[in-house]
C-alpha cells in the first residue's frame, strides 16, 4: 500500500480524497493555487505544494507542476478527484514515465471514452444500446442541419470531448441548428481544447440514469447499482439519488451488465461511470441508450457509498496499488435510500445566475449517523471562505440516508432548513422546493423536470395555510422575544414598558392580529380567529440565525435574519418577509402608499458578472422581441442575451472584451 499521496485537486473532492487515505493511514499531499492559499484542502493535508496563480490553466491544469509537486514531496501516487486533470490520458502517462502511480484508470481507457463520437462506436461492438446519431465529424453549419433533418428533430449538438454540461445544445429546427452549431463548437474549443461536434436524436421523456462501475487490476468489474440523475438545470446535474424510482431489478441488472461489458471492452480498472439515456415512456425496459462513460470518480458518487456501505475512494486506491477487490456482483447489497443536493453560489430568484463572493455565514447541518437516518456534507469552503470566479460554484454537496425514499426526502428538507449561507446568493430555497414538489415526491422525474415545472423561473416553495399560520406564530414569538428584551433594557432607569400582547404580525405583506401568552415552558399564541391557541416551544434569544421550535409538537427549523424593522423568515424553500406592530399603527399602514418601481425596460444589463465576448448589434439597429443581442461568458458558459421587445438601439456604453459586473449597462435603447 502506498506511503503517500497527492491530490491534485481542490475543495470538497480534495477534502474528500484526504478523508479516506486519512482512514487507511496515508499521507496526503495537497496542491493549490495563489486563491487557494488558506483553503480547508490545504490545512487538512499532511503536507501542501503551492502550484501558481489563480487561473486553472496555469495551476491545476498543468501537468508538470503536479508531477514536480509530487516528485519533491515523495508521493507514490496521485488521485485527481473529477474535473481539471482527471480525464487525461497524457497526463497518466507522464505520470507512468516519472514512475509515478495514478488512481484511477489506464490510458487507453480514458483516451477510448473520452472521444464520445469513438466511445459510442466502442459501446456499439461492446453489445451496449446506443442512441440513434451520426458519430462522424461535421465539417460546418450547413452539414449540421443535413444531418440533424435526416436523423428527425429534437437533436442534440454535443462537444466530442465535452462534459459537466458544457458544449451541448438542443434543436428543435433548422433555426435552432443553425444558431447553435458555432456556439457549441466554441463552448468545447474554450473548455475542452477540441472543437467537433456530434449530432445525436434527443429521446422524448428522459430520464439520466448511470450507472457506478468498479474494477481492478485482476480482472473482476462489479456494478453498484444505478443513481438517478435527472433533476438537471441546462444538463447540469441539481438532484442526485439512489437507487432510481423508475428502475427495476430486471433493468438494474440489464443496465449493469451492460456497463461492465464496456468496461471490460476498454480493459478498465477502478471506479467509472456509464451514463445511459433513458425513455420515461418505455415499459419494456430496454429503453435505455448509452451516452457516455465518465472514467473517473462522480461528484455524486457518496449515494452510492451509502446505500452499498463501500468507500469508492478507498477502493480506488487498493485497485492502484494493485490490490484485490474484496467482493465479486453477488456479493453487492442495496439498502436504503440516499439523496444528494447540490449547493451552488447562484441566485434562483434571478434565473440561477452565478454569485461570487465571501461566505460571512457557512454553517452547514449538523453531520448524524444515527437510528437509520444520515445527514452527510461533504465540502471544502469554510466560514470567511471565498467563492471565486475562477473555479466551479459548488459550495457544497448535502446528502441524506434513510430506510426509504420519501424518508430520506423529508430528511433532506429539514436539513437544507438548517443550512446556513451569508454573503452571496445560494441555491438552498430551490433545492427544498424540489424536495417538496409534489411531482418530484411521486418519483415522475425526466430531465425537463425543471424547466417544466419552473417555466417562469423560480419565486420560491408555494406555502398552505396551515404552514403560513405556524409561520405567523414563529414571527409574533420571534418578534416579542426582542421586544422584550428592548423593554428591559430600555427601562434600565425606570419601570419597563412592555409591549402589548394584542399585535399584528405582517408577514408577506399580509396582516394576521396575534395573542402572545408567555407561559412557563412554553408560548401561547393565538393567530386570528383561532379558538385553540398555538403552543410553542422554543429556545430563542435576540441575535440568533436558526429558530429551532415544535409548534403544536410540529417540527420547525426556521433562519432569521434582520431586516430593517422587521426580519426576514426562511424556510422550506421561501424567505418571508416579517415584522409586527400594534393595531393601531398597522391600520395605518394600510394607507401608506407604494413605493413604484424604477422602470429598466430602456436597458440591457448584464444579469451576471461575465465577459462580454460579442456584440450583435450596432447603434441605431433596429431589433425583434427574441433577437439575439450579446453574448457573455461566464464559468466558460455562453449566454446569449436577446430583446424582450421591438427596439431601436440608443447607445451600447459597454464593448466586446470587457468584464462586465452584475446589473451593468450593454445597451440602451431608444
Amino acid at each position: 500500500m502506498f506511503k503517500k499521496i497527492l491530490i491534485a485537486n481542490r475543495g470538497e473532492i480534495a477534502c474528500r480524497v484526504i478523508k479516506s487515505a486519512r482512514r487507511m493511514g496515508i499521507a496526503t499531499v495537497a496542491v493549490y493555487s495563489d486563491a487557494d492559499a488558506k483553503a480547508p484542502h490545504v490545512l487538512m493535508a499532511d503536507e501542501a505544494i503551492n502550484i501558481g496563480p489563480a487561473a486553472a490553466a496555469e495551476s491545476y491544469l498543468v501537468a508538470d507542476k503536479i508531477i514536480a509537486a509530487a516528485k519533491e514531496t515523495g508521493a507514490e501516487a496521485v488521485h485527481p478527484g473529477y474535473g481539471f486533470l482527471s480525464e487525461r490520458a497524457s497526463f497518466v502517462e507522464a505520470l507512468d514515465k516519472a514512475g509515478i502511480a495514478f488512481i484511477g484508470p489506464p490510458a487507453p481507457a480514458i483516451a477510448a471514452m473520452g472521444d464520445k463520437i469513438e466511445s459510442k462506436k466502442l459501446a456499439k461492438e461492446a453489445g451496449v444500446n446506443v442512441v440513434p446519431g451520426y458519430l462522424g465529424e461535421i465539417a460546418d453549419t450547413d452539414e449540421a442541419v443535413k444531418i440533424a433533418g435526416e436523423i428527425g428533430y429534437p437533436v442534440m449538438m454535443k462537444a466530442s470531448a465535452g462534459g459537466g454540461g458544457k458544449g451541448m445544445r438542443l434543436a428543435y429546427s433548422e433555426k435552432d441548428v443553425r444558431e447553435g452549431f458555432e456556439a457549441t463548437k466554441r463552448e468545447g474549443l474554450s473548455s475542452f481544447g477540441d472543437d467537433r461536434v456530434f449530432i445525436e436524436k434527443f429521446i422524448e421523456e428522459p430520464r439520466h440514469i448511470e450507472i457506478q462501475v468498479l474494477g481492478d487490476k485482476h480482472g473482476n468489474i462489479v456494478y453498484l447499482g444505478e443513481r438517478e440523475c435527472s433533476i438537471q438545470r441546462r444538463h447540469q446535474k441539481v438532484i442526485e439519488e439512489a437507487p432510481s424510482p423508475f428502475v427495476t431489478p430486471e433493468m438494474r441488472k440489464k443496465m449493469g451488465e451492460q456497463a461492465v461489458a464496456l468496461a471490460r471492452a476498454v480493459d478498465y480498472h477502478s471506479a467509472g461511470t456509464v451514463e445511459l439515456i433513458v425513455s420515461g415512456a418505455d415499459t419494456t425496459g430496454e429503453g435505455f441508450y448509452f451516452l457516455e462513460m465518465n472514467t473517473r470518480l462522480q461528484v455524486e458518487h457518496p449515494v452510492t457509498e451509502e446505500i452499498t456501505g463501500i468507500d469508492l475512494v478507498e477502493q480506488m486506491i487498493r485497485v492502484a496499488a494493485g490490490e484485490k477487490l474484496p467482493f465479486k456482483q453477488e456479493d453487492i447489497q442495496y439498502n436504503g435510500w440516499a439523496i444528494e443536493a447540490r449547493v451552488y453560489a447562484e441566485d434562483p430568484y434571478r434565473g440561477f445566475l452565478p454569485s461570487t463572493g465571501r461566505l460571512t455565514t457557512y454553517r452547514p447541518p449538523m453531520e448524524q449517523r444515527e437510528d437509520g437516518a444520515v445527514v452527510r456534507v461533504d465540502d471544502g469552503v469554510t466560514e470567511g471562505g471565498e467563492v471565486s470566479m475562477f473555479y466551479d460554484p459548488m459550495i457544497a454537496k448535502l446528502i441524506t440516508h434513510a430506510d426509504d425514499r420519501l424518508t430520506a426526502t423529508d430528511l433532506m428538507v429539514e436539513a437544507l432548513d438548517a443550512f446556513e449561507v451569508e454573503g452571496l446568493n445560494d441555491n438552498v430555497d430551490f433545492l427544498s422546493a424540489l424536495m417538496q414538489h409534489p411531482r418530484f415526491r411521486s418519483g415522475e422525474l425526466t430531465t425537463k423536470f425543471i424547466e417544466e415545472e419552473y417555466p417562469e423561473g423560480f419565486e420560491g416553495a408555494p406555502v398552505d395555510d396551515a404552514f403560513k399560520r405556524d409561520l405567523v406564530a414563529l414571527a409574533a414569538l420571534v418578534a416579542m422575544t426582542e421586544e422584550t428584551r428592548a423593554a428591559l433594557i430600555d427601562g434600565q432607569l425606570g419601570e419597563p414598558v412592555f409591549p402589548s400582547p394584542h399585535q399584528v404580525v405582517i408577514l408577506n405583506g399580509e396582516q394576521h392580529e396575534v395573542t402572545v401568552v408567555p407561559e412557563d415552558d412554553c408560548t401561547l399564541i393565538a393567530v386570528g380567529d383561532s379558538d385553540e391557541p398555538f403552543d410553542v416551544v422554543a429556545n430563542y434569544a435576540p441575535g440568533d440565525n436558526l429558530l429551532v421550535a415544535e409548534v403544536d409538537d410540529r417540527r420547525r427549523i426556521v433562519q432569521v435574519k434582520r431586516n430593517g424593522r422587521g426580519f426576514k423568515m426562511v424556510t422550506r424553500g421561501r424567505i418571508h418577509e416579517a415584522r409586527m406592530v400594534p393595531r393601531h399603527v398597522a391600520k395605518l399602514m394600510q394607507h401608506m402608499p407604494e413605493k413604484e418601481e424604477p422602470d429598466l425596460s430602456r436597458f440591457l444589463m448584464a444579469p451576471m458578472p461575465g465577459l462580454l465576448t460579442k456584440l450583435k448589434v450596432e447603434a441605431g439597429d433596429k431589433v425583434e422581441a427574441g433577437q439575439p443581442l450579446a453574448v457573455v461568458e461566464a464559468m466558460k458558459m455562453e449566454n446569449i442575451l436577446r430583446a424582450e421587445k421591438a427596439a431601436t438601439v440608443k447607445q451600447i456604453p459597454a464593448g466586446e472584451g470587457e468584464s462586465l459586473a452584475v446589473d451593468q449597462v450593454i445597451l440602451e435603447f431608444e
